[in-house]
């Protein structure tokens, strides 16, 4: 599948933008350039506080780079049955190469490739993660079919996403090569978050973005999406107070439809 998320719709983070169309971008499109010691990165690791736009960043990447989209979790491989998760991470990769240029996104990767040897990991988990090493391990070598040239642009990646870097098993890290830190929104991207959420509701002429975005410092973008969201219900709040049911239902959408404001609600 495509995603359908560009670059451009995401506010702020242009560094790791940047970072990303250096890392899965250009080597599509010059294959010829990234070869040798500029060979592309087997995986690309994202990672950062809770809401700030990794999977997002991970689904734009594929919508620029217009590759196939494998979006997979721990629960998507899980199976009861012995082996079968294995099986599952197999034809995971046999079909990203079969439908290569793809990508692969594992969201909250480390829930599923852990740091091996704790005392209470179980043997199926062990093994998932070593099948999941392995097909990393071999994949760029068989990306371009045989007799066919530009194994760069045939190739398959991974994209991994987590907000705990540190709990990632070693050898996954290792073969995550370029790792991408996702911070918060700063205080020039978060004018630009507000305006993309309040886009299509109506807003009054003292709705001033740039002080709300000096107050929502620390705030994260899933944050400030729940701030709008929140507040686009707020004129509703103020016209259905007190009503009674049969009040509610002879409602015009002409009357409910009121524009944001900085106002509270009347205690």
């Amino acid at each position: 599948m495509n995603p359908g998320v560009t670059f451009e719709s995401i506010a702020g983070l242009a560094e790791a933008k940047r970072l990303l169309k250096e890392a899965v971008v250009l080597p599509l499109y010059m294959p010829e350039y990234f070869q040798g010691i500029r060979r592309p990165w087997k995986g690309v690791l994202l990672f950062g506080p809770p809401g700030t736009g990794k999977t997002l960043l991970a689904k734009s990447v594929a919508t620029e780079c217009d590759t196939t989209f494998f979006n997979v979790s721990s629960s998507t491989l899980a199976s009861k049955y012995r082996g079968e998760s294995e099986r599952l991470v197999r034809l995971l990769f046999d079909m990203a190469r079969h439908f290569a240029p793809s990508t692969i996104f594992v969201d909250e990767v480390d829930s599923l490739c852990s740091a091996r040897g704790g005392a209470n990991e179980h043997e199926a988990s062990r093994r998932i993660k070593s099948e999941f090493l392995v097909q990393m391990d071999g994949m760029n070598s068989v990306a371009a079919p045989d007799g066919e040239a530009g194994g760069a642009a045939r190739m398959v990646m991974v994209l991994a996403a987590t907000n705990f870097p540190w709990e990632l098993d070693e050898a996954m890290r290792r073969r995550l090569e370029k790792r991408v830190y996702i911070p918060l929104p700063d205080e020039a991207a978060r004018p630009a978050l507000f305006e993309i959420n309040l886009d299509g509701i109506d807003r009054a002429p003292d709705l001033d973005l740039a002080a709300l975005a000096r107050r929502t410092d620390g705030y994260s973008g899933a944050d400030i999406t729940n701030i709008c969201r929140d507040a686009s219900m707020m004129s509703m709040r103020r016209i259905t107070a007190g009503l009674s049911l049969d009040a509610l239902k002879n409602l015009s959408k002409e009357q409910i439809k009121q524009p944001v404001t900085l106002s509270p609600l009347p205690s």
